[in-house]
Parts: C-alpha cells; structure tokens; sequence
C-alpha cells in the first residue's frame, strides 16, 4: 500500500499533525482525505519527498546478532543480554539496548541494578 502526504489547508487552525503534515497508508483506489484524522481541519495532499533509507551492516555485526538470537532462542538470556549490552555500547544503537534490558528481566535480573542502562543519555 502506498504512503500519501497530507498537510493542513490553513495551518493557523491545525492541530501538530496535520499543521507539519502527516503520513498516511491508503489503498490507490480510495479517495484522497479532505479533513485531518485528528481534528477535522481541511487537508490538501502534498507531493512527497523521495527518501529511501537502506542500512548495511558489517559482516561483524551480522556475526553478533546471529549469536544473540542463538542465545535468545536457546533460553540464555544472561549471555544474550550481556553481548547485546556490550554491542550497544559499541555502537550506540539504542535498540540493542532496549533488547539488552528485556533480557535480563527475562534472566532474573533485578531492574534495580541495571539503573546505569535507564538513565537518560548526556
């Protein structure tokens, strides 16, 4: 399905979302909105920017998610917990972060101690 733009006709009178425009998913035989889905206000479509995002990884990385989700599907949540953690702070990838915290909840880890992982970065 393809993704529209719209934006507010008058932004003065919009709500956030359609006043900066927003993304919508719609089959290419329905008709085009006239009025944002939050608040009513009178839409126009907008011509999109192409942006395309495509993301490599090193064969390094691929080598470490492999072995996390090995572990993560044996059951050894510590282990993948703890190279997650290890990765992300390689990285900075904050989602290797956020699969680190969950497992080690789900290795027993008290949440308590891991309050270095849950404070918001400088």
């Amino acid at each position: 399905m393809p993704i529209y733009e719209y934006q507010a006709v008058n932004p003065d009178d919009a709500c956030p979302s359609c006043r900066h425009g927003f993304e919508i998913f719609q089959k290419i035989n329905e008709k085009p909105l006239s009025t944002c889905i939050c608040c009513g206000t009178k839409v126009k479509k907008i011509v999109s920017l192409c942006r395309a995002a495509v993301i490599e990884y090193s064969e390094a990385h691929k080598q470490v998610e492999n072995r996390i989700h090995h572990y993560e599907k044996s059951g050894m949540w510590s282990h993948a917990a703890e190279l997650a953690d290890k990765q992300s702070e390689k990285t900075g990838d904050k989602s290797l972060k956020t699969r680190a915290l969950e497992n080690y909840n789900l290795a027993g880890v008290d949440s308590g101690t891991l309050s270095r992982h849950t404070k918001p970065d400088d």
